[in-house]
């Protein structure tokens, strides 16, 4: 349950702006708002009255008695000193018309001049008690119910601090205890934030344990990394752990469009937090109040600077001994005011990056737990074959997984399934609507194939799992799936060369092949450009410029977008070196291709057949290949030579390949490797989007 921060848990409502005069205050607003709802009733009835009142009815007493002497009055009626006339002659048959006049002499007077006329006269004692009643209720009855129309809006404006009315008043909810329902079992594949923040939750706890040997409690903890990797799970998870009020809101929740609702809101806040302290107080998205005050990022808006600085003030305010604590989460650091970071505000900076295998091994237990699965299921190849995946991906991975379950009139999650749902993940969907012509189809044929043989080829290329040219609905026409062997956190030279040359080893089919190139290797391109300029810019894995240092990251948890910081005839070599090394690169795959034409024919006319094959058949058609033998339409009934056991892997390429490899690559110029590339990660080369462009 979620509760605004001005319930309490004690179920009194503090008053932040004046405790001591609130009742006196309240009291005054409902008096003034009843008295302009009177006002505004009187008016209305006042001109109510006149727009209702007919003047044409009304007649002077002079034409009464002119009347009456006339014969031409037929009754006459007295009351609280008006007299209803009704005369004889009627204009209308079917209304009856009469007229006011107010009474100039007493009713003796009245009743003698009527005498003898014919006229009838009725006199009626005054209702003092019905006009009373009346005119309470045409007045009073509007006044209340205007009074309360206006409370009920007044109150809405004032709810949970929002609307005109309480504009300043902070919007951060509290959970109190463990209302989250989330703790940190719920909390896998970050062991070292969760270590750091349980390290928190248990000084609040003991702080005794603490203070005797002269620790203090931090003031601050950032929580830094790119989106998805749980930096808000971690800190509903502090919430759930602490037993203690929480309050959490974003950062973008002080930002208003009145000047200095921003600080006001930050002021109410530590109010609040300082009167349910020991507590802790979570801005998640800080960098929307904390950007740096440097005009290089996009400063000079004077109400977040002054919201920061009221939080920067605010924080070197308050005193830890009473066990408050901020916690703070951005994926953003880099934006962030020095003076917000510096230790005394932010004492700890807690990274919680993507996972590494054990992590996310951990992370797909914790959110299979709950999923039915058989016997088939291996999470440590599914965390194996989702290198650079954060646990949002592995949490949707999961939950796609056992939809495609249901679809397929399973009770259980197979291992087909959540391979399936990685593909589904990285790629998208099979797109079964695009139907490729019989020449698309041999081209995107050809060019997986492409990939897959120069990877092959190569020894320090990853070991393709799966080739397919099915369509997916994220624009790929086909792609090859890489798994690594095991986890890596390095990448070398030769590494990085051969991960060049199997990106460009598509195009080179095509050119090969069909003496033409196609559309189909843009994103090859575009991603064999960037790990070319990369090796040479960032990692000194050039001959020309050496350990240079030629381009920096900005924004390493979101694009990690590398900007050159260098002059312009420096940028211009940088170009030169970039293409030289893809020019390399590209002869090598065609030289390659070029070797094993006849493995790349059999294996492409093999896949426009199947569509789709895994790692195994592709290298059993390339040992085939390579002995010469026949490949039958069922794979099942190839028998390879003893030689050729069937468990040998893709490192088995003959002795000769290797040493040519190894004189070539030796020639090729320096090399560098991204390692946050996401193609690079996920070990999936993606073919671009539209191939029949």
């Amino acid at each position: 349950m979620n509760n605004h921060m001005d319930n309490r848990p004690d179920g009194n409502r503090p008053n932040r702006n004046n405790p001591g005069n609130q009742g006196p205050n309240k009291n005054r607003q409902s008096i003034l708002a009843f008295l302009i709802c009177l006002l505004i009733s009187l008016v209305c009835l006042s001109f109510v009255t006149d727009m209702m009142s007919d003047s044409s009815s009304e007649i002077t007493y002079d034409k009464f008695i002119e009347m009456v002497d006339k014969d031409q009055v037929k009754e006459v009626t007295l009351q609280s000193g008006v007299l209803t006339v009704v005369p004889k002659i009627q204009k209308s048959y079917y209304q009856n018309a009469s007229y006011k006049v107010n009474q100039m002499e007493d009713v003796d007077a009245l009743t003698k001049r009527l005498e003898g006329t014919g006229i009838v006269f009725h006199y009626e004692q005054p209702d003092a008690m019905g006009e009373f009643v009346s005119t309470m209720l045409s007045v009073l009855l509007p006044t209340i119910l205007l009074f309360f129309m206006l409370m009920f809006f007044m109150r809405r404006m004032n709810k949970g601090g929002s609307g005109i009315m309480g504009v300043g008043k902070s919007r951060a909810k509290a959970y109190i205890q463990k209302e989250t329902g989330i703790t940190f079992k719920d909390v896998a594949g970050q062991e070292e934030a969760k270590e750091s923040l349980q390290e928190v939750v248990d000084f609040l706890h003991n702080p005794g344990k603490y203070t005797a040997i002269g620790a203090k409690l931090p003031k601050g903890a950032l929580l830094v990394g790119p989106p998805g990797t749980g930096k808000t799970l971690l800190a509903k998870a502090v919430a759930g752990e602490a037993n203690v009020p929480f309050f959490s809101l974003s950062g973008s929740e002080f930002v208003e469009m009145f000047v200095g609702v921003g600080a006001s809101r930050v002021r109410d806040l530590f109010e609040e937090a300082k009167k349910n302290a020991p507590c802790i107080v979570f801005i998640d998205e800080i960098d929307a109040i904390g950007k740096s005050r440097d005009s290089k990022y996009g400063s000079g808006n004077d109400e977040r600077e002054q919201t920061l600085n009221q939080l920067l003030a605010e924080m070197d305010g308050f005193d830890t001994s009473k066990g408050l604590l901020i916690l703070a989460a951005t994926n953003r650091p880099e934006v962030l005011d020095p003076a917000l970071l510096r230790p005394g505000r932010f004492d700890r900076r807690i990274i919680v990056d993507r996972p590494d295998l054990k992590g996310r091994v951990e992370i797909l237990k914790v959110h299979a737990k709950d999923v039915m699965l058989d016997e088939t299921v291996d999470l440590e190849a599914i965390a194996l074959a989702t290198s650079g995946a954060v646990g949002s991906d592995l949490a949707n991975m999961i939950n796609e997984a056992a939809i495609l379950a249901v679809k397929n009139g399973r009770k259980a999650v197979s291992q087909k399934d959540l391979q399936e749902s990685v593909e589904v993940v990285l790629v998208g969907k099979e797109k079964k609507d695009r139907i490729l012509s019989a020449q698309e189809r041999r081209i995107v044929s050809y060019h997986e194939v492409g990939h897959a043989l120069v990877n092959a080829l190569q020894k320090d290329a990853e070991p393709v799992q799966k080739i397919t040219i099915v369509p997916r609905t994220m624009g790929a026409l086909g792609y090859v799936m890489q798994v690594p062997e095991e986890e890596k956190y390095l990448n070398t030279k030769k590494e990085l060369e051969a991960m060049l040359v199997g990106y460009l080893g598509g195009r080179a089919a095509e050119e090969i092949v069909f003496d033409t190139v196609t559309t189909g290797a843009a994103n090859d391109i575009e991603q064999a450009t960037k790990v070319a300029r990369a090796m040479i810019t960032q990692y000194g894995m050039s001959q020309k410029f050496g350990l240079m240092g030629l381009a920096t990251q900005e924004n390493q948890y979101l694009s990690g977008r590398a900007v050159l910081n260098c002059g312009d005839d420096t940028a211009t070599e940088i170009d030169h070196e970039v293409m030289q090394l893809l020019h390399y690169s590209y002869e090598e795959a065609k030289r390659l291709l070029n070797e094993h034409r006849e493995a790349l024919n059999k294996i492409a006319e093999y896949l426009i057949r199947r569509e789709t094959i895994t790692g195994k058949e592709f290298m059993k058609i390339f040992r085939a290949v390579e002995k010469g033998l026949e490949i039958p339409e069922n794979l099942d009934d190839l028998e390879i030579p003893e030689e050729k056991k069937a468990e040998e892997t893709q490192e088995s390429i003959p002795a000769e390949e290797e040493n040519v490899q190894e004189e070539k690559t030796e020639a090729l110029k320096e090399v560098q490797n991204v390692p946050e590339l996401t193609a690079a990660e996920t070990e999936v080369t993606e073919e671009s989007q539209d191939v029949s462009d």
